[in-house]
C-alpha cells in the first residue's frame, strides 16, 4: 500500500516545470504552448525552466523567441557536462517553486496529467507518480521493442523494491521541493535519474501516490534514450538505492 497523504503540509504556491531539451527546436513551441494553456485555464501558478543541454540546432534561439509569448519561461543552459540527468539537476538549481514536475520536451506527456499531479501534491502527498500501465492509463504509438524492455525493467524494479509501482522508469513525475532537496546527492547523469529520484523518495520515507497518465510518441526529432547504453546504468542506480534502503539503517530517511 502507498503511504497516506500528510494533511498538515502547507499549500503549494508555485509549480516549477523542468524540461530537459537537447535538439528540440521543433517540439518545444507546441509543448510549451500546450502546458501554458492548460495551467492558465486551471489557474495554476507556474514557471517553465527549460534546460538547453548542449543543443546543436536552434533550440536556444527558439526559447529566446518564446519568452515574449510565454512570460513564465525561464530558459537556462547546462554549461557543465551534458546528459539527461545532469540537465534535470541543473534545472533543479534554478527553480523558484515549492513543487516541481519533470516534463519531456517532445510533447509525449499530457498537460492535463501535470495538473492532476499538482492537485495530488496539494492533497498532502510529497510525490505524485504517473503510470501508463494501470487502469485509465494509455500509450500511443509506443515502439514494440522499447515497450517490451520497459515492462521487463519495471517488473525487475517492482520485485526488487517490493513496491506497487509499475512505471518507475518514466521521467514524468512531480515532487514537493522538500523531496528534491531531501534526495540529494544525485549520482545518475543520464536517463537513470528517472529511477534514482522516485526510488530514493520511497526509500527515504516520503509520501507518494500513483495516478494513471497517458503517453504518446514524439512527432518531431529523434528519441535520445539508447537502450543498449542504459541497461548497466539503470542496474547500477537500482542497486545503489537498494543498498541504501536495506543496509543504511535509516541514516538517509526523512527526518
Amino acid at each position: 500500500m502507498t503511504p497516506s497523504p500528510d494533511k498538515t503540509l502547507p499549500a503549494l504556491t508555485l509549480f516549477s516545470v523542468v524540461i530537459p531539451a537537447r535538439d528540440e527546436e521543433a517540439s518545444l513551441p507546441s509543448t510549451l504552448r500546450a502546458l501554458q494553456a492548460e495551467f492558465t485555464r486551471e489557474g495554476i501558478p507556474h514557471e517553465f525552466v527549460v534546460v538547453d543541454d548542449g543543443s546543436q540546432d536552434s533550440t536556444w534561439s527558439v526559447l529566446q523567441s518564446l519568452r515574449a509569448e510565454i512570460p513564465e519561461l525561464a530558459p537556462v543552459r547546462n554549461t557543465g557536462p551534458h546528459g539527461f540527468g545532469r540537465a534535470i539537476v541543473a534545472g533543479f538549481e534554478h527553480i523558484r517553486g515549492d513543487a516541481v514536475v519533470v516534463v519531456m520536451a517532445d510533447a509525449s506527456d499530457a498537460p492535463a496529467d501535470a495538473v492532476r499531479y499538482w492537485r495530488l501534491l496539494n492533497e498532502g502527498y510529497e510525490c505524485a507518480f504517473g503510470s501508463r500501465f494501470i487502469k485509465g492509463g494509455r500509450v500511443i504509438d509506443y515502439p514494440r521493442i522499447k515497450l517490451l524492455v520497459n515492462r521487463l525493467a519495471n517488473l525487475f524494479i517492482r520485485v526488487l523494491f517490493a513496491v506497487p509501482l509499475n512505471d518507475t522508469t518514466n521521467a514524468f513525475k512531480a515532487y514537493r521541493r522538500t523531496v528534491i532537496e531531501g534526495c540529494r546527492p544525485y549520482l545518475a547523469p543520464h536517463f537513470n535519474l528517472t529511477v534514482e529520484i522516485p526510488l530514493k523518495a520511497i526509500a527515504r520515507g516520503y509520501t507518494w501516490t500513483v495516478t494513471p497518465i497517458s503517453w504518446q510518441n514524439r512527432k518531431h526529432g529523434v528519441a535520445k534514450l539508447k537502450i543498449k547504453e542504459m541497461g548497466s546504468r539503470y542496474f547500477f542506480i537500482c542497486m545503489y538505492v537498494w543498498l541504501e534502503k536495506y543496509f543504511s539503517r535509516g541514516d538517509y530517511r526523512k527526518k
